[in-house]
Order: structure tokens, then sequence, then C-alpha cells
């Protein structure tokens, strides 16, 4: 996997103890088209501190051009901001 960590647009759920759970995010190709990928798996989620920031990481797995592809996502918890840091 290559490190990107581009900034990406997300719909998550958020549980009651605010952590959220990303369903589908939407990112820009490079044809500049976006692109919308669903997350179909989870496969597990870790807090970790980042230069001091709370930051929680996602690996996860998707059905991408009929391929099934593993990446990882991460969530600033202070600024709400998602990003694709692996690919």
């Amino acid at each position: 996997m290559k490190i990107l960590m581009k900034p990406i647009e997300m719909i998550a759920w958020f549980t009651t103890d605010k952590k959220p759970i990303p369903l589908r995010y939407r990112i820009m190709d490079e044809n500049n088209t976006f692109k919308v990928i669903k997350v179909d798996r989870i496969l597990f989620a870790e807090e970790e501190k980042l230069a001091g920031n709370r930051m929680i990481l996602y690996r996860c797995e998707s059905k991408i051009n009929n391929l099934n592809r593993v990446y990882e996502l991460k969530y600033e918890v202070d600024s709400c901001k998602w990003f694709l840091y692996k690919f």
C-alpha cells in the first residue's frame, strides 16, 4: 500500500459513544471527476496520536472496479476531517 493522506468527503454513522463508522466516501480521481466508494467491510479500527492529534485509523475493504481492495482511512477527531491514508 502507498501512503496518500488525501482529504476525502465521507458519509459516516456515529454511535452513542461518538465513534464514527464510515459508510461511503467521495474522492476526486486523476481525471478530475468524483468517484463514490462504498465501504463494504471494516477489518479493524484503532485510535492513535499523530503529532499530538487524536486520530482513528480504519483498515477497510471495498469492491473497486470489480476487485476487492484493502485500504486505510484516517479520521482526525479534533477537526472532524477524513483522509484516504493508504491505498
